[in-house]
């Protein structure tokens, strides 16, 4: 893909499959490099989930390894609080994720337990809060709130954290519109400042309108390219059990048309 800097996080020859079911993918090879944006596409089921669980240290491979900065992650108590300050990740659900009194409490939950002092804390989950566009709700109780309302409350705690890598899980579904763009927006700026952000998601049109690069999950098959190469290949979408975007139509219209000998 043409990038130059080291690697944050990487799989290498990653393999998984549940008990007794069938392997869900299979010597998985994937590397994430500051700065980038990623959607991670797939039909439900196809293992988009368990994928950043395992980047994220939740889930162990069958098969394979999980490096930090280079270093091979073996499941140490000092690896895993590297991986819990260094990569966050933002549940599909965030009433499994919520567990403060109020947003603000909330949203101080994951630096508080890093030893920082107060002044950093605050710092930290203002600062969240302001980028998440929550910062009028920091005295309010979460479940009082509405589903979007709390879905930022829970990405405003993990970018709290100031991890390097941010993975979230379907964080646009359930949003209307002008909330997705809002957090696409807020997931754009981020990146921009060196973290890696990874948005799992089944929708091709958000994958195509803000990514840089996807993955796409077919099969056992993984496949990662630039978002425009792989969004336009209709048989990978096809197999992947993924819509043609609306994005890639008119891209791929739009081709066929400059292209076409009569309008030479």
């Amino acid at each position: 893909m043409g990038d130059v800097e080291p690697s944050v996080l990487e799989l290498r020859g990653v393999s998984f499959a549940y008990p007794r079911g069938s392997s869900v993918f299979d010597h998985v090879d994937l590397s994430l490099r500051p700065g980038q944006r990623i959607a991670l596409l797939g039909a439900n089921g196809s293992g988009k989930t368990t994928l950043l669980r395992i980047l994220v240290g939740l889930a162990k491979p069958m098969t394979g390894t999980v490096h930090l900065d280079g270093s091979t992650l073996t499941g140490t108590r000092d690896d895993r609080t590297r991986l819990r300050t260094r990569v966050q990740m933002v549940l599909q659900e965030p009433d499994d994720q919520i567990v403060g009194a109020t947003v603000r409490a909330d949203v101080s939950f994951g630096p508080s337990n890093l030893g920082l002092d107060r002044a950093e804390v605050v710092a930290r989950v203002d600062e969240a809060m302001a980028a998440l566009g929550v910062t009028e709700l920091a005295d309010r109780i979460p479940n009082h709130l509405s589903f979007g309302q709390r879905k930022r409350v829970t990405i405003a705690g993990a970018v709290a954290m100031r991890p390097q890598v941010l993975l979230l899980d379907e964080a646009t579904a359930g949003l209307d519109p002008r909330a997705v763009e809002d957090l696409l927006d807020t997931l754009t700026a981020l990146s921009t400042t060196g973290t890696t952000v990874v948005l799992a998601t089944h929708s091709v049109d958000i994958a195509w309108t803000w990514s840089q690069e996807a993955i796409v999950l077919n099969g056992q098959a993984v496949r990662r390219g630039y978002t425009h190469d792989l969004l336009t290949d209709d048989e990978l979408l096809t197999g992947a059990h993924l819509a043609v975007g609306w994005g890639a139509a008119v891209s791929r219209r739009l081709n066929r048309t400059v292209l076409r000998p009569d309008d030479v």
